[in-house]
């Protein structure tokens, strides 16, 4: 099947027909872990789907963190597009994300690429576990060597995304015309057990939606029709257009975005700095405990 086909899976890929693409996709793995940043790529040389490379959170999809932007600041899109035609990239190639931490890296990657202007990238349902359950082979090692690609980013970001500056301003303004959602789990959200920032709680008026509520038990999205039903009860009568979606660091938060349009809820903003961001500057308000 030729790049660029019109018939590549929206969003969401899935085992079989990732399987059928293989000879025609960008494979990016993009496992990782917050707490030991060498993890990632360490499992990807002990085992990942054949013809994959390797995106790094910290390295790849991310800018340094400083300036108070929080720990994973958007990546330079000019650097982005260097390094994905570093690893191969060709314009109008597809691109399948996966990780094996319940899809937030990928969603990461889906987000960034959707960010620069690729209109066929998928995330595999499932990772790295759904790809081995349905009996696809693994190879070990470093990736593969290939040629440059020739990918070039659009003009200007086609995601939406608010800033900290105007996101404070919403906060602060009643009645209130965005509703934030908080993708990190119910405890960070409380402010209860924070390990990853220096101060517990959460945004003012934010309601939180675990991303991993966005899963089956086994890993795999749910169905459109439940996300949708689920997303609405979260919106709460809010339009997606309005909504806000922020984690820790601006990444599990792109997992809630994926489900939104998986639902058909298109529109919601990113707020990159997230949390670690907002907590940087003690004259933002903070909020505890949970929610009402």
């Amino acid at each position: 099947m030729p790049a660029g086909s019109t018939s590549f899976p929206a969003n969401l890929i899935d085992a079989e027909q990732l399987r059928a693409r293989l000879d025609t996709v960008l494979l990016v793995d993009c496992s990782h872990d917050l707490a030991d940043p060498g993890a990632g790529l360490r499992a990807f040389h002990e085992g990942h789907i054949p013809g994959a490379v390797h995106l790094h959170l910290d390295h790849d999809l991310s800018d340094a963190p400083g300036g108070g932007r929080g720990r994973h600041p958007l990546p330079q899109r000019a650097a982005l597009a260097a390094r994905l035609r570093a690893v191969g990239l060709r314009q109008g190639q597809p691109v399948v994300a996966y990780d094996r931490n319940f899809s937030p890296y990928a969603a990461r990657l889906w987000w960034l690429l959707r960010w620069l202007g690729a209109s066929e990238v998928a995330v595999l349902d499932g990772g790295w576990q759904a790809w081995l359950d349905s009996g696809g082979g693994a190879e070990s090692g470093a990736a593969r060597a290939r040629a440059a690609g020739d990918f070039q980013a659009v003009a200007g970001p086609a995601m939406p995304t608010i800033e900290v500056d105007e996101l404070l301003q919403e906060v602060l303004r009643e009645p209130r015309r965005r509703l934030v959602v908080d993708a990190r789990s119910r405890e960070r959200y409380a402010g209860d057990g924070e390990t990853l920032d220096p101060v517990g709680g959460h945004i003012p008026g934010a309601v939180c939606r675990f991303f991993r509520d966005n899963l089956q038990a086994d890993g795999r999205f749910r169905a459109p029709a439940q996300l949708r039903e689920q997303w609405s009860a979260v919106l709460d009568g809010c339009a997606p257009e309005q909504v806000v979606s922020q984690c820790g660091s601006g990444v599990t938060a792109c997992h809630n975005l994926l489900a939104l349009e998986l639902a058909g809820l298109h529109g919601a903003r990113l707020y990159p700095g997230s949390w670690s961001q907002w907590c940087s500057d003690p004259a933002r308000p903070v909020a505890r405990g949970p929610r009402p």
